[in-house]
C-alpha cells in the first residue's frame, strides 16, 4: 500500500507539471550524492542531536538549521560559499 502508491501519485503530479524524474539505479547511491550527504548531515547534527517533545518542536528546530544552512554555512562544493551566496554571484 505505501511506497506504490506514493509512487504513483508523485508521477501523476510530475507529468501534470511537465516533470520528468530520474532515478537512480538500485544499490548505487553514490548517483545520489548529494542529497546522502544532506541526509546524512542533517540526521547528525539536528535529528541525532536533539530530543524531542513533539513535531512541533521538529519542525521548529528544522527551521532554523536549515535557514543557516542555506545563508550562513559556507559548503565545499560551492567555493566556501554559503548557497544564497553563491547563487546571488553566479546569477
Amino acid at each position: 500500500n505505501g511506497p506504490e502508491l506514493i509512487s504513483q501519485r508523485l508521477e501523476s503530479w510530475a507529468k501534470a507539471k511537465s516533470i520528468g524524474l530520474l532515478h537512480i539505479q538500485p544499490g548505487k547511491p553514490a548517483q545520489n550524492a548529494y542529497i546522502e550527504r544532506f541526509n546524512r548531515t542533517y540526521r547528525e547534527e539536528d535529528l541525532d542531536a536533539y530530543l524531542f517533545d513533539d513535531l512541533q518542536e521538529v519542525r521548529y528546530i528544522t527551521e532554523h538549521w536549515l535557514e543557516e544552512y542555506n545563508t550562513i554555512r559556507p559548503h565545499e562544493a560551492l567555493q566556501g560559499l554559503p548557497p544564497r551566496q553563491f547563487a546571488i554571484q553566479h546569477a
